[in-house]
């Protein structure tokens, strides 16, 4: 029970701030923010308790952080958040077909993960750039905050995150922008209408969350309960996520999905020497979740009362790890290099041909160099040999 305790602790504290900065990128007021973080942890915590009790595993849940930073690495597009929601329901609706297809679920796992990861860390890059622009603009106020996650991370790892968070309520306790900004610190449900008749940016915004969710979140959750002895199917934690995500898109949530970082936490020995017995773990962390919920309004508050750049930093500091990580994914296998750097590149770009953002023209692009390559390496060993030998071969006469 400790260990649910702990599971649900880290992960709404290292990423609630992704999560609040990309529902207000998406056009959320405060309330809707406040909103949509309460429904997440609502939707996460009885997810997990559900498939826990159905399944007798550790099948963590939790809500999509790259998904929330893919909101943010779009960037204040004057997107009206009815149209967020629309794009969060289609979400949940692929996330459900997904599971009731074993074709589709086929065709998702067959994405290569360096791929993914790529599209994944170019997404990722721009938030985590923040931290620096933030020293460079509110160095009285940024600075404290980096430091304090720095020394945290080198001594603490575990308390880096929670610290930063701590010493930006600090700053913002104490310096001019302190005060609630009009946020309420009791968070109510707040139900906004889809909007669906901007199809494009519905789309646009549907198609990389959902694929960002599946290969980030829901393909990674299930390798490390593999790594761990669990085989759960996939098809039905895909259903009932995306079912809990249809559910909770008009609240303002974007996506309900396995855990990957936190589903560790409930899987390994430390949470219980019976592996028989480990899904006491996240279920606990599923009660927890819900309890948490109800500071959804408050965390809010914090956001409000700092400048915009501020808070995003720290979702910068909580994801630098996840950087890292899908940076030697994409790059570790020499084979699927050069068409991983084509899909960071593209999605890093910020283009958004037709209102459809570059992660998911990313990935396209970098599967379509990786069709380029594999077409190429098709030519015959003679031929490839023959053009090696005329490269090396110097000329039979000086010049």
């Amino acid at each position: 029970m400790t260990t649910g305790l702990a599971l649900a602790m880290v992960g709404f504290t290292s990423s609630f701030a992704v999560v609040l900065a990309g529902l207000r990128a998406a056009g959320a007021s405060p309330a809707q923010a406040a909103s949509g973080l309460l429904a997440l942890c609502a939707a996460t915590g009885l997810t997990a308790i559900y498939l826990g009790l159905r399944h007798r595993m550790p099948l963590s849940i939790a809500w999509s952080t790259p998904g929330a930073a893919l909101l943010v690495s779009m960037g204040p597009q004057h997107v009206r958040f009815g149209t967020a929601v629309a794009a969060f329901l289609v979400t949940g609706a692929l996330l459900a077909a997904t599971g009731l297809s074993a074709r589709a679920t086929r065709l998702l796992e067959a994405v290569p993960a360096p791929l993914a990861a790529a599209m994944l860390a170019g997404i990722l890059l721009p938030i985590c750039a923040a931290p620096v622009q933030a020293v460079v603009r509110f160095p009285a106020r940024a600075a404290p905050i980096v430091i304090v996650w720095a020394v945290l991370f080198r001594f603490a790892r575990g308390w880096a995150v929670p610290g930063a968070l701590a010493a930006t309520l600090a700053v913002v306790l104490a310096g001019p922008h302190g005060g609630t900004g009009g946020a309420d610190p009791w968070p109510a449900p707040v139900l906004t209408a889809p909007d669906f008749t901007d199809a494009a940016t519905v789309a646009g915004i549907a198609l990389p969350l959902f694929l960002v969710t599946m290969a980030s979140q829901n393909l990674a959750g299930m390798s490390v309960l593999a790594v761990h002895g669990y085989r759960p199917r996939l098809r039905p934690v895909l259903v009932t996520t995306g079912a809990a995500t249809l559910a909770v898109a008009p609240l303002g949530g974007h996506a309900v999905n396995l855990a990957a970082i936190t589903a560790a936490m409930a899987a390994r020995p430390d949470a219980h020497p019976d592996p028989a017995r480990r899904w006491i773990a996240s279920v606990t962390g599923g009660a927890v979740y819900v309890v948490l919920g109800l500071a959804a309004g408050a965390a809010v508050v914090l956001t409000s009362a700092a400048p915009p750049l501020l808070i995003e930093s720290v979702a910068g500091l909580a994801l630098v790890g996840t950087l890292g990580s899908a940076l030697h994914t994409a790059v570790s296998d020499p084979g699927e290099r050069e068409a991983a750097v084509v899909a960071f590149a593209v999605t890093v770009s910020g283009i958004a041909p037709f209102g459809i953002g570059g992660a998911f023209w990313g990935l396209l692009a970098g599967l379509a160099f990786r069709l380029l390559l594999a077409r190429r390496s098709e030519e015959s060993p003679n031929d490839l040999t023959a053009r090696g030998h005329a490269l090396l071969t110097p000329d039979k006469e000086p010049r």
